[in-house]
């Protein structure tokens, strides 16, 4: 029913109240000229803990004299706005005129895909990855994040798809200056970019520690590149950020690679944290660290850790085949055959552990490739 009905007229206020000479208190907040839908619907943000009716203000009148009623003497503080939530970002992208109900969904999976921001408690928080993505923009090419060069491209590219207008010019126009700004910008260091913050001296080299943004995301590193020695570098822990990390937290972070001793068969057992998180080094291999810490985790835990790997992966195979990559395995959805990056589906009937090579080898060959696989949706 709101939804059919005309939008609510709210008129926003600013009331000064005189309560003796030179005393003045004020009040803002808002009266409802015409309710509209808000008879009989209106919407209140729970998760930000706004309450409508602690915004609304009665109707006033110039020299009116207002009762007291009575004084809390109670402190408040200004608060930042509550973060965006895939709701409430669409909204106002709305409001800016920019995206489309069809590209909502795209722009909103690229900021997580990209790691710009991660959703904490249903709202988007921004990474350091995104913080600095977005310093760079709004510092260098700000024309182009601009909220109304992005709703006027986008009307132009609405002309376009009316037939109104011609495409090559837009386009002409837009790359010609686009061109010659990212020239321009060529030449901004590394070191800019990234912003990095010293944080103290290592006690034990004398070297400057500092904290920085790297190829695969926030870091800490001990030296720089001017020295002989070569720097050190540590991944930060989930829950730390470049903004925050203090100088004991970053030192904590070189206590690792662990050696936590060797396995029976005398392969060195390490524990540290990578790319893709915490993970223990058998040897060669390796295993990941799901609930356990690489800072605590003993040798014995490891060890436990790295047996039930190795049942796992001796339960994976179903048979091998001598002189030759092919393997059937064991998957999460089943047995199948596979030979490097290529794997191949068993027809119904068969036992996989009867198969034979030239079987498998037949199979191998009419299983879709990747590569092809990724033309043909793309496509």
């Amino acid at each position: 029913m709101a939804c059919q009905m005309i939008p609510a007229l709210v008129d926003v206020i600013t009331a000064d109240l005189s309560c003796g000479t030179g005393n003045i208190f004020r009040a803002t907040g808002s009266t409802i000229a015409e309710p509209g839908f808000y008879a009989v619907y209106h919407e209140i943000d729970e998760d930000a803990k706004i309450e409508i009716e602690e915004t609304i203000l009665p109707p006033l009148k110039k020299g009116e004299d207002v009762r007291l009623l009575g004084i809390r003497p109670e402190q408040h503080f200004t608060k930042p706005p509550p973060r965006y939530t895939e709701a409430s970002l669409v909204k106002s992208l709305e409001a800016y005129g920019i995206g489309r109900p069809s590209t909502y969904a795209s722009i909103i999976s690229t900021l997580l895909d990209r790691e710009y921001v991660e959703l904490e408690k249903r709202r988007f928080k921004p990474t350091d990855v995104g913080k600095i993505v977005n310093d760079f923009l709004t510092k260098h090419f700000e024309h182009y994040v601009d909220y109304e060069f992005t709703a006027r491209l986008e009307d132009d590219l609405d002309a376009i798809s009316r037939g109104e207008q011609e495409w090559k010019p837009l386009m002409a126009e837009f790359w010609k200056d686009f061109e010659n700004q990212v020239n321009e910008k060529s030449n901004v260091s590394r070191e800019e970019v990234i912003q990095s913050r010293e944080l103290g001296i290592d006690p034990q080299s004398g070297r400057p520690i500092s904290v920085r943004l790297g190829r695969f995301g926030p870091l800490v590193q001990i030296g720089t590149r001017d020295d002989e020695e070569k720097p050190r570098f540590a991944s930060l822990l989930p829950g730390q950020s470049i903004d925050t990390i203090t100088f004991e937290e970053a030192i904590e972070l070189f206590k690792l690679p662990r050696h936590l001793g060797e396995t029976p068969e005398g392969e060195p057992v390490l524990a540290n944290i990578g790319r893709f998180g915490p993970y223990v080094q058998y040897g060669k291999k390796f295993l990941s660290l799901k609930e356990d810490d690489p800072y605590s985790v003993s040798l014995e835990r490891a060890l436990e850790l790295i047996k039930a790997k190795k049942e796992a992966d001796a339960n994976k195979i179903i048979k091998t085949f001598p002189d030759s990559d092919i393997q059937i395995l064991n998957g999460r959805y089943g047995p199948y055959i596979n030979e490097g990056k290529v794997n191949a589906r068993i027809p119904k009937g068969k036992e996989p552990s009867e198969l034979t090579l030239d079987e498998c080898k037949e199979l191998i060959a009419k299983a879709p490739k990747k590569g092809k696989q990724s033309t043909r949706k793309k496509s």
